[in-house]
């Protein structure tokens, strides 16, 4: 006899909600720029099991909440995030939790006549800051994080002492260039109080101590850096319990030129797009709570 058929864990929303902000309070308008997605998770079972929509809250008004909650100001995306929960967990009472993520893209004020514009942008580039947070009753999960963040070091990174078979072809090297693109996210105590906390200035600090820690050691492997970059900042953030690291190791290959009669003293080199080492992993204290389920659904993290 089959066994007995039933629903399991479940979730919906707006995916990817893009909304952007213009803050018109004087001549030197702001810009925020946000891409939202609002998954809530409760009591949804009868959609499922009998088609009833009684306690489906529209996606549709989950998409026109985004926005009007941008009418009153975004601030961060993390305080815009705790907004957006505490209102669906509050406003309906089969909503228990849910998950609410946010990508934020940064824009640089165009230089006019050696001056700052008031109203002109121009997209910087550089990253992408990510913001999750994640509610299961009374608790709550909040992760900030970045990627997209390209580094490179041009020396002080070597690779050598690994294990070698008949498969191998690798040579050992002292002295290559180390690059890699950065995602982190970065998961707060669970219970801290973030009443008055400035989100924006952790995030600038945050990202500070990640390229800080990228390039002050010799770098054995990138195993090693991310380690050190990861330990960086949790001894300079008391409210961080584990920062989580993938990074590609872009490879720089040196390009022979004895063919055309010309040396190269390590200046030249091929950049390769793939394939390509893929370093993952979590830096943590000791004493840190559990919180597997704040990583559900965050591709790409060990």
């Amino acid at each position: 006899m089959s066994s007995k058929i039933i629903l399991g864990s479940n979730q919906f929303g707006k995916a990817e909600v893009r909304v952007v902000k213009i803050t018109r309070d004087t001549e030197r308008h702001q810009i925020e720029d946000l891409n939202v997605t609002s998954q809530l998770r409760g009591d949804f079972a009868a959609a499922h099991l009998e088609g009833d929509n009684g306690h489906v809250v529209p996606t549709d008004t989950q998409k026109n909440t985004v926005y009007a909650f941008a009418r009153e100001g975004i601030g961060s995306p993390e305080a815009f995030l705790l907004r957006l929960g505490e209102h669906f967990t509050s406003s309906f009472d089969w909503v228990d939790g849910g998950r609410w993520e946010a990508e934020s893209y940064s824009w640089s004020r165009i230089q006019a006549h050696s001056a700052e514009h008031n109203h002109s942008f121009v997209r910087n580039g550089q990253e992408v800051r990510t913001a999750v947070l994640v509610r299961d009753g009374a608790t709550e999960h909040l992760i900030s994080g970045l990627k997209d963040l390209t580094v490179l070091k041009s020396t002080e990174s070597g690779f050598t002492g690994y294990p070698k078979d008949k498969y191998t072809t690798l040579q050992e090297t002292t002295d290559r260039i180390l690059a890699t693109d950065v995602s982190a996210r970065w998961r707060f105590k669970t219970g801290t109080d973030f009443s008055g906390y400035d989100f924006n200035k952790n995030y600038d600090d945050v990202k500070s101590l990640l390229l800080e820690g990228f390039t002050e050691k010799y770098s054995h492997a990138l195993q090693q850096t991310l380690f050190d970059m990861g330990t960086k900042v949790l001894e300079a953030h008391p409210e961080i319990d584990e920062i989580k690291f993938s990074m590609p190791n872009k490879h720089h290959f040196l390009v022979d030129l004895s063919p055309f009669g010309l040396d190269n003293p390590n200046e030249v080199f091929f950049a390769a797009d793939r394939p390509y080492g893929l370093i993952e992993a979590t830096v943590l204290r000791e004493d840190a709570a559990s919180a597997e389920n704040a990583w559900t659904g965050i591709a790409g993290f060990c």
